[in-house]
């Protein structure tokens, strides 16, 4: 739970550190000083700005560690090669409004997995496991795309209600 509760605290700052960033005139419409990661699933339009001004790789690293998935699964989601990946870190780069979107994404899907299977291992085992709901396909298969993702998300809020198909 310590190491949990520290990689939120590094994520909340890493949020906070970007909006700094962004906020080179001032009139970002949010109080950059307050905002933690949770909170931008919260608020649409600041995850807006978050997309489309693109989340630096030192962001999408900490999403990395608190979620299931390993470098290979992000390159295959992003479809980029673990190399691109890898030099994106080399230059801190920021991620394209496409990849951006993704990643935050894929961080909303662990983040519900995570609360409703109470652990990450429970969710990745779940992840990996054919499901009748879901066609028997494996939820991680579906999260390649929107659709496929906003099926993964109706499911865990199913199971998170004890509605089982």
């Amino acid at each position: 739970m310590v190491m949990a509760e520290a990689n939120e605290k590094q994520l909340d700052q890493e949020v906070r550190d970007m909006f700094r960033e962004f906020d080179t005139d001032g009139y970002l419409p949010v109080d950059h000083q307050a905002i933690t990661f949770d909170e931008l699933f919260t608020d649409r339009l600041t995850m807006t700005t978050v997309v489309q001004n693109g989340i630096p790789y030192r962001l999408f690293e900490k999403i990395q560690r608190v979620s299931p998935f390993n470098e290979q699964d992000w390159a295959t989601f992003l479809e980029l090669s673990t190399k691109t990946l890898n030099r994106y870190k080399m230059e801190n780069r920021y991620f394209k409004t496409l990849h951006s979107e993704k990643i935050m994404e894929l961080a909303e899907v662990a983040k519900e997995g995570v609360a409703v299977f109470g652990d990450i291992e429970r969710f990745k085992q779940w992840l990996l496991t054919p499901n009748f709901a879901l066609g028997n396909r494996k939820p991680q298969e579906l999260l390649k795309d929107s659709y496929g993702q906003d099926l993964v998300m109706a499911e865990l809020t199913h199971i998170e209600h004890g509605i089982f198909v």
